[in-house]
C-alpha cells in the first residue's frame, strides 16, 4: 500500500477520489504536515540567495531549529557569501550555538541553549574520523 493509498484510507477516500494536488493544496492545509507527527524542533533545509534569508535562518535558530543551508547560489559571490556567513557565525556564538561546512554547498548551523525552548545545546563534530569496529 503506497503513501497516497494510506492517506486516502486515513481521510475515508479511496486512492481513486483522492486528487492529491488538489489535496496539497488546499488552504486548510498549508501550514500542516500531513507525513509527520509535531516536534519540539525540526531540520531545516534553506537555501541562501540573498541577505534577506538571514532573518529567515536567525528566527529558525532562535526557535531551536537546526539549519541546513544551501549555499550554491550565493557561492558564486564569494564576497557577499564570506559577510553572510560571518553574520550568521556572529549571531550563532551569541546564541551558544554551532555553525560548520558540511561540504562546498552545505553549510549545519545549530541553536544554543539561548535559542532553543528546551533546555539542550546541540553541537557539531567537526573532526572526521573512519568508523571505529
Amino acid at each position: 500500500m503506497g503513501v497516497f493509498d494510506k492517506l486516502g484510507k486515513g481521510l475515508g477516500m479511496s486512492s481513486k477520489e483522492l486528487d492529491v494536488e488538489e489535496y496539497m493544496n488546499a488552504a486548510e492545509m498549508e501550514n500542516v504536515d500531513v507525513m509527520h507527527e509535531p516536534a519540539d524542533h525540526y531540520i531545516k533545509p534553506v537555501s541562501l540567495q540573498q541577505q534577506s534569508d538571514l532573518d529567515l535562518i536567525k528566527r529558525e535558530l532562535t526557535e531551536g531549529n537546526i539549519i541546513l543551508l544551501n549555499i550554491t547560489e550565493m557561492a558564486k559571490r564569494p564576497n557577499t557569501l564570506k559577510g553572510l556567513v560571518d553574520d550568521l557565525r556572529g549571531f550563532v556564538e551569541k546564541q551558544n550555538g554551532d555553525i560548520a561546512r558540511i561540504d562546498n554547498e552545505k553549510i549545519l548551523l545549530t541553536p544554543g541553549k539561548n535559542g532553543a525552548k528546551s533546555h539542550c545545546k546541540i553541537a557539531i563534530i567537526k573532526t572526521r574520523r573512519a568508523p571505529q569496529k
